[in-house]
């Protein structure tokens, strides 16, 4: 049997594994920049323990591949519980949400605190378990036995979860006698995992660092994201507070019919949200505010409702869009690669946008310019603008916090504004729903229906658009003022139903075949639900799945 392993073939006998072919070809590595963590054969995924059965060719996933990044961050946390259950068995282990290159975590136990020396000791327990190099088993049991273990060891969370599974059966991973899940492949053992620390931030709350994207040999530095953990933990409280923190209580809501109340009360302070939002901005003396976020993050309809609310102050808000600030698509000069990358901030014409902000912040007149999207093109049109003394101006655009765009500019009159939808619905206690994933399917549904784009082409650009974010826009979220979440507790029981079909469509030869099955596979928990009729149209989810009001003429 012959592998074919990132161009290096490889003669293997039948039973070997693709970690055989791999140490076979000398593609192992102690550098875990080099090191293959997993395997992608077609469009799909596959754990390097597994045992191939006819000549393959395969690309070996390395953790700088976003695949492979996902595999090292299951394994880690797998590693991380190991250690927790067995120094702290009682202990509840909640994986939150990422920041940065880190993992946020709380523990629970009556009879701990988790105080920084408790942390030492299981970062020193880890240490060990990857030393040892323990296999990590992958074993099929049914739903009935995995509901029956979950149950007996304490992990309710996952015999909820599990109910709402579609197959008889369950794949679980185990080493050291715990038996656990992550919805995704692992590496064939503990002693892959090997850069990461655990910072302690408050007694039962660590950050599990990994190691940095770029240069994977080099652990990531704690990210100092102090007004986006601060959102993204009040978010986390409000998923408490209306008993909506996990997929089995959306699924309840949804089965009972007490999702039409979620909507409205998510809605409420959503609302509730732009409404203080407002009152910052009025009080600030503001006259322009420079609104960001990352695609799919709800901008524009934020921008609207930001407008609505000013308006209720006497204001008379005016839109401008940094879009009809592109130069001319045949001026982009090309990337190291050779490419037109659309996200990077010099494709704008910063010195025309600069002066035009100095000027209406001044009171004076400018001509704002207009973008043709069909042609690529400034147009020969644009529009005068002056701003009177109750007129602030709303500045949308992914590059809105850039210090480059306010240089020269009065910055007392300017209020920053950080828009993006960070969901806090998990799973269950150790598997967390992506923010990307969420903001992800926002896009194939609007892509979908608005340029009735295929599921693949979307997900082909998803990779640009992730690089474009880190570079361009995540590096200035904390120059905002406010931070604003977007994510509505109830949004993935909508937006399944719109693209869970097509992306069951998507082929195991695609390219795009392990995305879309990362997707489909926390999707075949989440039951749909039918209730457009209770969202507003006014509400950020429209500006995905149709019907907001503020798009129409």
């Amino acid at each position: 049997m012959k592998l074919d392993l990132d161009g290096k073939v490889v003669e293997l006998e039948s039973g070997k594994t693709i970690l055989d072919g791999v140490r076979k070809g000398g593609l192992d590595s102690i550098s875990l920049a080099d090191r293959p963590l997993a395997a992608q054969i077609g469009g799909e995924v596959f754990s390097l323990s597994y045992t191939p059965n006819k000549d393959t060719k395969m690309q070996l996933l390395r953790y700088g591949d976003e695949m492979g990044r996902r595999v090292y961050e299951r394994t880690l946390q797998f590693v991380f519980i190991v250690a927790v259950r067995k120094l702290y068995p009682s202990a509840r282990v909640r994986v939150r949400y990422s920041l940065g290159s880190g993992l946020f975590i709380t523990l629970e136990d009556p009879d701990n605190a988790f105080t920084q020396e408790a942390t030492s000791h299981i970062e020193a327990e880890m240490r060990l378990l990857v030393r040892k190099g323990l296999p990590l088993e992958r074993k099929r049991i049914s739903i009935k036995e995995a509901v029956d273990f979950f149950e007996k060891d304490g992990q309710k969370d996952k015999a909820d979860l599990l109910k709402w599974r579609k197959f008889s059966y369950f794949d679980v991973y185990q080493a050291e006698g715990h038996m656990d899940y992550f919805y995704g492949e692992m590496t064939p053992d503990t002693s892959y995992v090997d850069v990461f620390r655990i910072k302690h931030i408050w007694d039962g709350a660590v950050m599990l660092m990994m190691p940095r994207k770029d240069a994977p040999d080099v652990l990531a530095d704690c990210p100092e994201l102090p007004k986006l953990h601060e959102l993204v933990h009040q978010s986390d409280e409000w998923g408490r507070l209306m008993k909506c923190d996990t997929v089995h209580q959306l699924n309840s809501a949804v089965e009972s019919g007490s999702i039409r109340e979620l909507v409205r009360i998510n809605e409420a302070l959503h609302e509730r949200r732009y409404s203080d939002l407002a009152d910052k901005i009025i009080a600030s003396g503001a006259k322009a505010v420079m609104l960001a976020g990352p695609s799919s993050s709800g901008k524009t309809t934020s921008a609207h409702r930001l407008a609505t609310q000013l308006r209720l102050h006497g204001q008379e808000p005016v839109m401008l869009s940094l879009d009809d600030y592109y130069i001319d698509r045949d001026k982009i000069l090309p990337d190291e690669n050779g490419e037109i990358d659309l996200e990077n901030i010099n494709t704008l014409d910063i010195p025309r946008f600069k002066a035009d902000l100095a000027a209406l912040v001044r009171g004076e007149e400018v001509e704002v310019p207009e973008f043709d999207f069909k042609t690529g093109r400034r147009s020969s049109e644009s529009r005068t603008l002056k701003l009177t003394e109750d007129q602030p101006v709303i500045i949308e655009g992914i590059h809105g916090l850039n210090p480059q765009l306010i240089e020269g500019v009065d910055e007392s009159k300017i209020f920053r504004v950080y828009v993006s939808a960070l969901t806090t619905l998990n799973l269950d206690d150790h598997n967390r729903i992506r923010t990307t994933d969420i903001r992800i399917l926002r896009r194939l549904v609007r892509d979908y229906k608005t340029r009735n784009a295929s599921m693949e082409e979307t997900l082909g650009m998803w990779a640009s658009v992730r690089r474009g974010e880190e570079r361009w826009i995540f590096p200035y979220q904390e120059n905002a003022d406010v931070l604003l979440n977007t994510a509505l507790l109830y949004e993935v029981s909508v937006l399944k139903k719109y693209v869970y079909p097509l992306l069951n469509e998507v082929k195991p030869q695609s390219k795009y075949y392990a995305m879309a099955k990362d997707i489909v596979k926390f999707l075949n928990y989440i039951l749909d639900a039918d209730i457009e009729d209770e969202i507003p149209p006014t509400s950020v989810i429209r500006e995905f799945i149709g019907g907001n009001t503020y798009y129409r003429k």
